[in-house]
């Protein structure tokens, strides 16, 4: 009997998928949000059995903590929204993070041209 092989790709496919169906929504039902329309995602990490998928944004807004609030404000709706869009039995648990990653680099780049 062969043994069956664990696919550890699943939840990176459904944190993509969850992802990208976010994306849609944001773009679909809140495109005339001024906080909202400005927001980016750029990344996904999946937790817990695909239970939890932590959305990556970028924002150019310059007030990052009244972007988070309004996200957080609408999660509730944006998974009731996810629910519907998606082929699955479970849909999971979903919260924005905001990625400073650009941030980070930029002053990194700051930092080594000021080496010279």
């Amino acid at each position: 009997m062969a043994k069956r092989q664990f696919n550890s790709n699943r939840g990176d496919r459904m944190a993509s998928k969850v992802q990208t169906l976010v994306a849609e929504i944001l773009r679909d039902n809140y495109n005339e949000d001024p906080i909202i329309s400005g927001v980016s995602l750029v990344g996904t990490d999946s937790r817990g059995g695909l239970q939890f998928v932590r959305l990556f944004y970028y924002t150019r807004h310059a007030d990052i903590d009244a972007v988070q609030a309004r996200l957080d404000a609408i999660t509730r709706t944006v998974r009731f929204e996810l629910a519907a869009r998606m082929n699955q039995k479970y849909v999971p648990d979903i919260r924005f993070a905001y990625d400073d990653t650009l941030e980070r680099a930029a002053r990194i780049d700051e930092l080594l041209n000021n080496l010279n």
